[in-house]
């Protein structure tokens, strides 16, 4: 199963390819999308092209993405939720189940402490994925995403379909 984690930003969008054999997981590709455009319409828009053409490239199967969390800046908040909710719209128009998880679910799943530091989880991913060298921060965090959603959202999704089939 080939999953694709994204790590939502209006200015930066990482995300990160696994493939996931069983227990096995290896490093498939990972990058930035950075938004062009002078207002917030056509820079959202320049992340839904990104996105539909790492989907397009890499054909994964399955998508995971992290949740919003309200912090003290809401106008921030906000941005990130827009930027989140092209994130998923893309996703969608793709056909691609979404499974969509807490940050810090995702850094106790990789680290195994729920406020792990940027560092913590460029290491913890570059151990867990082998020969992977994440191109920036959203990055690594956007391949945590996907790990966690093969440890979780992954064999969620295997049991549904073998209970439906």
């Amino acid at each position: 199963m080939r999953i694709l984690g994204i790590d939502p930003g209006l200015r930066t969008l990482g995300w990160g390819i696994i493939e996931s054999q069983g227990t096995r997981l290896s490093h498939v590709a990972n990058g930035l999308c950075h938004s062009d455009g002078d207002d917030l319409g056509e820079r959202l828009l320049s992340l839904h092209n990104q996105v539909g053409e790492v989907i397009a490239q890499y054909c994964p199967d399955q998508a995971a993405i992290e949740q919003t969390f309200v912090n003290k800046d809401g106008a921030g908040t906000l941005k990130l939720g827009q930027a989140r909710g092209v994130a998923l719209l893309t996703l969608a128009k793709a056909g691609l189940p979404v499974g969509e998880y807490a940050p810090n679910r995702v850094k106790k799943t990789v680290v195994g402490v729920g406020h792990a530091d940027k560092g913590q989880i460029l290491h913890m991913v570059k151990l867990q994925l082998p020969g992977c060298n994440p191109k920036g921060a959203d990055a690594a965090d956007a391949l945590a995403i996907a790990i966690c959603h093969a440890y979780y959202g992954g064999t969620q999704q295997r049991v549904l379909k073998e209970v439906r089939a």
